[in-house]
């Protein structure tokens, strides 16, 4: 059955699971085949990183800050949820904690984090807000048993009904030629709402803490569809790959902050072998697996 047939009713029955894909391990694939199979397949551990663990602790602050009663939803606010989530985040993940040296290396990347949250009140009030999802683990299953799964940072929907689907990147907007791109994500996100709703999402916003910029896209049933084939497309060269064995480097300048160098031939590395056992599609990735186990006791 092609994608334009399939009514996003006909998704309601249980469909067997036979691959399951995230926006972002779509895109390691896109970006690098050796890469997905790292991250996917062998699950190689990555060290934490600065940047990294800055996004992670943003999201948590922007996520709890609507929690607060809308008139107290201030800047201050936001920086005084620095520290809290901070400390959640180390319970959690012990490791990130060696990210510093000193009380001062830590105060000055906090700081960091408060400017991107400065950043943040630029683009939008959110006493004016009130989200009606945050951090929601989101999932669909495709004919032919191809599981979408992601994690929305905010989703807002007006009284008319309209959806809006939002996502927060710490870093900085990309050019306009890599906007393509930064979009898949937004777009994955509003196929997995349309296919389990019926519902298109009216606004796809992206928005840049680093630069205080804001990426727009009103998607249409066109793009989704599109989208669809494309993740498709993208799963069955993922299944090739692992019959044969062979998911090959792909060298950009993106090589620069890969964990993997040491193991990538095209560093003069050598990969492991090859496992003998494949991840099954309901063992979800570690960064998966804490949103998977709280869906699941809500």
């Amino acid at each position: 059955m092609s994608a334009e047939t399939v009514e996003p009713s006909s998704l309601e029955m249980a469909l067997p699971v036979l691959g399951s894909l995230s926006p972002s391990r779509a895109g390691d694939f896109m970006t690098c085949p050796l890469l997905f199979r790292y991250r996917t397949i062998d699950r190689l551990p990555q060290a934490p990183s600065s940047a990294a663990t800055r996004g992670t602790v943003v999201h948590s602050v922007l996520e709890r800050l609507f929690d607060l009663p809308a008139a107290e939803r201030t800047l201050e606010a936001a920086a005084g949820l620095l520290r809290p989530e901070w400390d959640k985040l180390v319970e959690a993940e012990p490791e990130v904690a060696g990210l510093f040296e000193d009380a001062d290396s830590l105060s000055a990347w906090l700081d960091s984090a408060r400017e991107l949250l400065a950043g943040y009140f630029t683009l939008e009030d959110p006493t004016r807000l009130e989200p009606a999802e945050r951090e929601r683990l989101v999932e669909v299953v495709l004919p032919g048993g191809l599981r979408l799964r992601g994690i929305v940072d905010r989703l807002d929907r007006a009284p008319s009904g309209d959806v809006r689907i939002c996502d927060y990147k710490t870093g900085r907007a990309p050019g306009e030629m890599f906007e393509g791109k930064a979009l898949f994500q937004m777009k994955f996100y509003a196929l997995v709402h349309w296919r389990t709703t019926g519902v298109v999402p009216r606004l796809l916003q992206l928005m840049y803490l680093g630069d205080r910029e804001v990426l727009r896209y009103s998607p249409d049933e066109a793009d989704l569809v599109a989208t669809e084939r494309k993740l498709l497309a993208l799963w069955t060269a993922i299944e090739r790959a692992t019959q044969l064995r062979d998911f090959p480097p792909r060298p950009s300048r993106l090589c620069d902050w890969c964990d993997h160098q040491a193991l990538c031939p095209s560093f003069g590395g050598t990969p492991p072998p090859f496992p003998e056992r494949v991840p099954g599609p309901d063992e979800p990735l570690p960064h998966q697996r804490a949103a998977v186990e709280a869906q699941s006791a809500g």
